[in-house]
């Protein structure tokens, strides 16, 4: 579900603040440019339809900005710029007949360009004060036309003094429409055997994000956590890596697949892939948010060669812990490696949109049931954040505890490698192990 940078298997929107009135009047006084502009940004990488994942995904196409007819979609496009100054901004596209006029704004300074022509070409649009570095919305809207759609759109030029070294989606752009991945690794006790690995999780309101994958128990094989799936279906969701590496299930040989040894009430089990491959199991629950729910995780390395992993899910709602599955992995002798949670979004459409997330509590036991309070994280974020495709990506610790947050385009980014520690707690998990379903 997630791409690593370490060897590991409605919208919030925050943009720089305007000028004063008198001082937008008089950038929306100057003459636009005449020259073309040094930059591109591809709009089919870096726009969204504001509020509207749907609309989104028929407006914005890998040709770029299509099929606009509505004005009550506003398109909303995203520049990070490192030091304030003039910015220059054009559109390139064209229109399917006579005239079409857009609006595009920046804050509160806003600037009316007219476009003609069936053939694509730069249109000037003027230039824009920023007074705060970080990222930009840029916001189009459709004032008139004379065909069906506004116009056809395929990049923002830009230029001027603020321009230099800006931060967009240049390539991987379904990863990069997608965001940025966000992990926490955590640190196994030392000198111990860990069999259990135990967390909980919870989602602040408003941050239930329509794609939103929150990955609680993490580990060298798989992962373990809750989705949104639609604005109807959420989902706990238990996978394990099969060790032969593909994407395609159906490649697999007999002896690497993963096995289903057995499965909690309701829940579905199959096969997945495109990110690796592997056993598949989950329960649609209606989570909620504001809620800490528990989860928790065994490994019993076999003597065929095989590890056995379970994966158990406590809703406080209903008071009882639920097997959601046990699968068998092959070539694999391993107790809990590797642990740590991550925060991803898999729809594009909704990759403007911000998620946040909480784990207040991480705890690992040895075979013995003898618990070790975890307290040290450390931030890392996948290929996406890395590469500066985007960079609205931060960790953290709070009062509810360690925290990820991605996507909205937001300004303050973490530093990869950033670590934090949780505060000594004395609540030791009380779970007999034997009364497990």
């Amino acid at each position: 579900m997630m791409r690593y940078l370490m060897a590991l298997p409605g919208l919030i929107f925050l943009t720089a603040c305007g000028g004063s009135s008198a001082e937008q009047a008089a950038v929306s006084a100057k003459p636009v440019q005449q020259q073309p502009l040094p930059y591109q940004l591809s709009l089919a990488a870096n726009s969204w339809v504001e509020g509207d994942a749907q609309a989104t995904g028929a407006i914005v196409t890998d040709q770029g900005i299509t099929n606009w007819q509505h004005a009550d979609d506003v398109l909303a496009v995203y520049l990070y710029l490192p030091q304030t100054g003039e910015l220059d901004l054009a559109l390139t596209g064209q229109v399917a007949q006579g005239e079409s006029k857009l609006e595009v704004s920046l804050n509160e300074q806003r600037q009316t360009v007219s476009l003609t022509g069936s053939s694509s070409k730069q249109h000037a649009v003027g230039r824009f004060q920023v007074t705060q570095t970080g990222y930009q919305k840029i916001l189009l809207r459709g004032v008139s036309s004379n065909g069906q759609t506004f116009a056809e759109l395929t990049q923002l030029n830009f230029g001027g003094s603020a321009a230099a070294n800006a931060s967009y989606i240049k390539d991987e752009v379904y990863w990069g429409r997608r965001g940025p991945s966000v992990h926490l690794n955590y640190q196994l006790p030392d000198n111990s055997t860990t069999r259990w690995f135990y967390s909980e999780m919870e989602i602040p309101s408003g941050s239930d994000t329509l794609g939103s994958y929150f990955m609680a128990n993490g580990f060298a094989d798989g992962y373990f956590g809750i989705q949104v799936n639609s604005a109807t279906e959420r989902r706990v969701l238990f996978s394990v890596w099969s060790p032969y590496e593909t994407d395609d299930p159906s490649s697999i040989p007999q002896e690497f697949q993963v096995k289903l040894l057995r499965k909690g009430a309701q829940v579905q089990t199959g096969e997945f892939g495109n990110e690796g491959s592997g056993g598949q199991s989950f329960l649609r629950y209606l989570w909620q948010t504001d809620t800490r729910y528990g989860f928790l995780l065994k490994a019993e390395p076999q003597n065929d060669n095989h590890t056995h992993y379970s994966a158990w899910f406590y809703p406080p709602e209903s008071g009882q812990w639920q097997l959601i599955a046990s699968f068998s992995r092959p070539d694999t002798q391993r107790n809990i490696e590797r642990p740590h949670s991550f925060l991803e979004n898999f729809i594009p459409e909704t990759g403007d949109t911000g998620r946040k997330v909480f784990f207040p509590s991480q705890w690992f036991a040895d075979a013995a049931g003898n618990w070790t309070q975890n307290r040290s994280a450390s931030f890392t974020v996948d290929s996406t954040g890395g590469s500066g495709n985007r960079l609205d990506f931060k960790g953290g610790v709070t009062e509810q505890g360690f925290m990820l947050q991605n996507c909205g385009f937001f300004s303050d980014t973490t530093v990869v490698g950033t670590s934090w520690q949780l505060p000594v707690s004395n609540a030791v998990p009380q779970i007999d192990f034997a009364a497990l379903p």
